[in-house]
């Protein structure tokens, strides 16, 4: 009987996972309309107040998104506001919703990857796992990977959709 032997192995793929960069801290959201007057209305002075007075430590080295979900025009300065107490103790802040955070810390680690680990490897970008990996993550990474790689492939190394080879 002749040994069995493990092709995806010996052909030097390179399996790339999202869910490595995917946000492990927890995420919190900042919701501007618990701060409106009757549920439409910012009124700057008790605004104030009550960011002074909120317990700003349930959201310490969490990830945050700031937003306001209820119909109401709410000046910028009061997202800015609510930044200048989360900025020191969270771990990312951005605007929008939990999902665009997400997104957003997606792109941030994506952009910041060294890729020279990645230069003429053949690369598959892992699909279906444990956690959902916005759409915007598999674009980001084939920017980021294409300039270096040899090849791009979507899927799993043995069985793969074929996207990017160098000529």
């Amino acid at each position: 009987m002749e040994p069995i032997i493990n092709k995806v192995a010996e052909s030097g793929i390179v399996s790339f996972n999202l869910e490595d960069l995917y946000p492990k801290e927890e995420i919190k959201v900042f919701d501007l309309k618990d701060f409106l007057f009757m549920g439409l209305i910012l009124k700057e002075k008790e605004y104030r107040l009550a960011l002074q007075q909120l317990d700003w430590e349930t959201f310490t080295n969490k990830n945050v998104a700031i937003t306001c979900t209820a119909d109401a025009i709410v000046p910028v300065w009061a997202y800015m506001l609510a930044v200048t107490y989360l900025q020191p103790i969270a771990k990312e802040v951005v605007m929008g919703t939990e999902n665009q955070l997400i997104e957003m810390v997606l792109a941030n680690r994506i952009a910041q990857l060294d890729t020279n680990e990645f230069t003429d490897k053949r690369i598959v970008i892992k699909g279906c796992g444990e956690v959902h990996i916005p759409e915007s993550a598999y674009v980001a990474i084939t920017n980021k990977l294409r300039p270096v790689v040899k090849s791009i492939m979507y899927g799993e190394p043995c069985s793969t959709v074929p996207l990017y080879k160098k000529k």
